[in-house]
């Protein structure tokens, strides 16, 4: 089967997740805890994960599974095999609280190389899709990151983990965000930031997250034309498409400069 052949097969899964998702928030059919303490999970992630997962198998039944909520063994990241990656509910907190920017993902990998990634946003009526080495799109139409080349005109997505004892040492990066560039975004969804990274929308994205909220937007903005990196080695066996520390995701033109902004700032060495 062909890349294109999978990535058709995906869309259709991605939107009947997204049909579950508008569902679920028309009826107020879900329940809500707390994972970990800390981590918002709502009925419908499960059952969105469940469909997902259950419609992959039905069409890859020999192929690996990374997905938030029922699959979420990271050493998977580190074998060589096709791997699918999926993240069912991007945005858990946002879909709970009623506001829009949510998503779903899902990505696949073969031989360290995401190959094809789907991020359909069902509330917004928009879906992203990439094929490696062949372009990405919104909707059907080809889709391009803009060309921002000054830090004081850039535009920064971002977002924070749940742990709060775990915010405060981004502060430093936010402050020199905040000092040198245009302003912040902060949408709640990291597929999503970073598929408007990929058509012009943000012309920069960087935040810690997991590899299912990540996959399919890091190549969406890659073949968009962003340019996609880490601040920081990505360790050794772990595809970098796949690695979701330390990310940073920008126009060409700004990747070098703002990543030197936020290692200055992670070293202490810009007066805040």
């Amino acid at each position: 089967m062909t890349p294109a052949q999978r990535l058709e097969i995906a869309v259709d899964i991605a939107h009947e997740a997204g049909q579950m998702i508008v569902a679920a928030r028309e009826g107020q059919a879900f329940g809500q805890r707390y994972k970990h303490g800390h981590e918002l999970v709502t009925d419908a992630d499960v059952e969105v994960d469940t469909h997902i997962g259950e419609r992959l198998q039905a069409h890859f039944a020999d192929e690996a599974r990374l997905s938030e909520e029922l699959a979420p063994d990271r050493e998977a990241l580190s074998k060589r095999q096709a791997l699918w990656v999926v993240d069912p509910i991007d945005g858990t907190v946002n879909f709970a609280h009623g506001l829009r920017h949510v998503a779903v993902s899902i990505a696949w990998s073969s031989a360290d190389r995401t190959r094809l990634g789907v991020v359909h946003a069902p509330f917004l009526g928009e879906t992203f899709t990439a094929l490696d080495g062949q372009g990405a799109w919104c909707n059907g139409e080809p889709i391009r990151a803009g060309h921002t080349d000054r830090l004081s005109r850039c535009l920064v997505g971002t977002g924070f983990p749940y742990r709060r004892d775990s915010r405060p040492p981004l502060m430093r990066r936010l402050t020199a965000v905040l000092g040198h560039c245009q302003d912040i975004r902060r949408n709640g969804s990291a597929a999503l930031d970073l598929c408007d990274v990929a058509c012009g929308r943000l012309d920069a994205y960087y935040e810690s997250v997991s590899p299912w909220d990540c996959a399919a937007g890091w190549l969406i903005a890659r073949e968009a034309g962003a340019r996609t990196g880490h601040l920081y080695p990505v360790p050794p066996g772990i595809p970098e498409g796949l690695y979701g520390e330390n990310l940073l995701v920008t126009t060409p033109e700004l990747h070098d400069a703002l990543g030197d902004l936020l290692r200055r700032a992670d070293a202490g060495e810009i007066d805040l």
